[in-house]
Parts: structure tokens; C-alpha cells; sequence
């Protein structure tokens, strides 16, 4: 007989764990399929937004006794770098993924969840019950799935989703620094075709990643070529990198990123974080919208197993119409945003305009960041 759960979690990245974390606070049975170990480095922009904190807080985490660095400063350079300052109103904090997944896990697993290393292939849904099967021939009933297994997975595919069928022509590379960076700034640098971020986290390394079009990225042998070539015609991106030790024998990539619309409910599988959409990484926000996620999918699903929701299809209705509250207008922020990065003379324009008005540039990054968190 297959082992049964309340809930299974497939993925235990930052909305996978945490949402593990607050069902089993109400003693729910939960069980977490992660393909990885942990510690574990992943490509990601590693500054959040302080809106979660209070959340963090309700499940145990204190990022500060991590080590994470406190931000409160945002410069934005053009890739002809012009450059622009502000503070970040709400403000936000820099710690790797490293280091928050593990600390995650660790209080999951301290709150009876069960967390498995293995990879889901299959998830079936019939007679108002799921049923998961993995690599290593496993199979596992619940009575509720949550997706939250990343960007772009085979289990798209398994899936039929639609986003998976359509090819995304852009490139991911993160690396670990040491060396001079402002604690309290996180920098988004422009070059062509793509972005860096760059912010500190702990143990003092400087997380710098950034994105690029594959197009553009092709044209060189390799990252050292392509970073010297493009990159490094924004000077701010070629002191960074040239004044800095890289603390990573190799930087880490991810391709086929996609920002294409997915469904936050599909085969009934509730999605949280990266898998129910992505926000481009300019807006800085992807970390706390997953773990934003992970609350509001939790919630429901405690109402739930409560019959405080009657069934099935009511909390499907319920968890779209809240995902859409939280995060379309976000979305489509980036969106914009992103398509004015992607024209550089327009963006140059902007970036003067931004200097003349000052303070258009707060606005623009709060309508990509949400409030603090209210703890239900």
C-alpha cells in the first residue's frame, strides 16, 4: 500500500518548505519531495523584500541570526552607466539561498515533516485524491498537492502546461564574490541584453547574478569572454567584477528561463513561488513572492482540512483569486519594465527623466513589492 499524507509538497525550495513548515503547525500530515540535498547553491537574486518578515517570523526564521544583510539603498545603473540612487522605503535583506533553504528545512524537519530526496515523475489526480510516483519508483497518496518545484521542470511536460511548450530565450549565471560592496545596497546594472544584480549576503560574499538573452550570449566561447565583451562595457559591473574574488570554482547557469503567463491552479495542483509564474528578476521581488505564495496557498488549504472550505473547487476558486490580488499587478509591472530595459535609447531617456523626477523611480518599485505580511 502506498504511503498516505494530508498534503505533499513537490519541491523544497523557499515556497515548498515554507509552506511545509506552517501546515505542520496545525499537525497536518506533510510530506516534501525535493530532488536535491541541502545545503545547496542556486541561481537566484538572493535580496527579499522585508514584506515577509513577519511571516518568517511566525515560522521560526530569523534571518538575522542567519547572518542576513540588512538593505535599505537601491541604485539602478544604465549600460552606458548613468546612474541612479534611492532608498528602498520598505527596505529588504540579502541572504543565499544556501543558507535560508537549510535553515528551512531544518525547522521542517524539527516540526514532524517528512522530507524525501528523490524526484517526482507522475502526479495523477482521480476520485478527489492524488497520486504521486517518483524516480525511484515510489508512490505516494494525498489528498492535496502543492507544486513548487521551480521555473521549468519535466513535470511541465507530464503536465501538459502551456508555458512548457514555448522555448524562452534567456540565460541565468550567479556567482559568490569577496571583496568591497556596500552591505545596505542592492544594485541592478544594465548591459546589453540582459542585468546584474548585486547585493551581499552572508559570511561577507557579494551574490552577483544576472540574466541575459541567449541570443546575445551565444556569439562569445564562454561566460569569462561574454562578461568581458558586453558586461564590462557598464563600468560599474566591470570594477565590481574586477575588484572581486570569485569564491565559486565554476558560476552556476540555468537556461530556458520563461516569464510566460502559467496557471496558479493546474490539474488541481495548488502552485506556489517560481512555479505558479516568475517575475523578472529586475523587480527583485521573486523570493518574497514565493514565500508570499506559500502563505496564502497554506492558509486555504488549513481552512480546508478545517471544513471551513467546503470542497475542492471553492478553494481552487478561492487561492486563484487571492494569487491574483497578491501578484497580477506585480506581474505585469515587470513586465513593463522589463520591455522598457530591452530598449536601450529608451531606457537612457528614462533614466533622465528618473533624475529630473525623483520620485517616480519609489514608485515604480512599489508596485513591484507588496506590504509587510499580516500573520493570520
Amino acid at each position: 500500500m502506498p504511503s498516505t499524507f494530508d498534503v505533499i509538497i513537490v519541491g523544497g525550495g523557499l515556497a515548498g518548505l515554507s509552506s511545509a513548515i506552517h501546515l505542520s503547525k496545525q499537525s497536518l500530515s506533510v510530506l516534501v519531495i525535493e530532488k536535491n540535498s541541502y545545503p545547496k547553491h542556486k541561481v537566484c537574486g538572493e535580496y527579499i523584500s522585508n514584506e515577509v518578515l513577519p511571516y518568517l517570523d511566525f515560522l521560526g526564521i530569523d534571518v538575522f541570526k542567519l547572518g542576513a544583510k540588512k538593505i535599505n539603498k537601491f541604485q539602478l545603473s544604465t549600460t552606458k552607466s548613468k546612474l541612479i540612487s534611492t532608498p528602498l522605503s520598505l527596505g529588504g535583506f540579502g541572504i543565499s539561498r544556501f543558507c535560508l533553504d537549510d535553515a528551512l528545512a531544518k525547522k521542517a524537519i524539527q516540526n514532524g515533516v517528512n522530507i524525501l530526496q528523490d524526484a517526482v515523475e507522475d502526479i495523477h489526480f482521480s476520485n478527489d485524491e492524488f497520486s504521486i510516483g517518483t524516480k525511484n519508483k515510489t508512490t505516494f497518496k494525498a489528498k492535496m498537492v502543492i507544486g513548487a518545484y521551480g521555473k521549468r521542470s519535466n513535470l511541465d511536460v507530464k503536465l501538459n502546461r502551456q508555458f512548457i511548450k514555448n522555448k524562452s530565450p534567456y540565460l541565468a549565471v550567479k556567482t559568490h564574490a569577496i571583496g568591497d560592496f556596500p552591505e545596505d545596497v542592492v544594485a541592478l546594472h544594465n548591459f546589453e541584453g540582459g542585468y546584474c544584480g548585486v547585493s551581499k549576503v552572508e559570511n561577507e560574499s557579494i551574490n552577483l547574478c544576472y540574466i541575459t538573452n541567449f541570443k546575445t550570449f551565444k556569439k562569445y566561447k564562454d561566460i569569462a569572454e561574454f562578461q568581458q565583451e558586453v558586461m564590462f562595457k557598464n563600468l560599474y559591473l566591470k570594477a565590481i567584477f574586477s575588484q572581486t574574488t570569485a569564491v565559486f570554482e565554476q558560476p552556476l547557469t540555468i537556461s530556458q528561463i520563461s516569464f510566460e503567463d502559467k496557471k496558479p491552479v493546474d490539474n488541481h495542483i495548488i502552485m506556489c513561488g517560481d512555479t505558479a509564474a516568475l517575475i523578472h528578476p529586475l523587480c527583485g521581488n521573486g523570493m518574497s513572492m514565493a514565500i508570499r505564495s506559500a502563505q496564502i496557498a497554506s492558509l486555504l488549504i488549513i481552512k480546508f482540512f478545517n471544513s471551513e472550505i467546503s470542497d475542492r473547487e471553492t478553494l481552487e476558486k478561492q487561492y486563484l483569486r487571492e494569487w491574483n490580488k497578491a501578484f497580477k499587478s506585480r506581474l505585469r509591472t515587470g513586465h513593463i519594465v522589463a520591455k522598457l530595459f530591452n530598449q536601450p535609447k529608451i531606457f537612457e531617456v528614462l533614466m533622465q527623466g528618473l533624475k529630473w523626477f525623483p520620485g517616480i523611480l519609489p514608485h515604480i518599485i512599489k508596485r513591484t513589492h507588496g506590504k509587510l505580511m499580516r500573520v493570520e
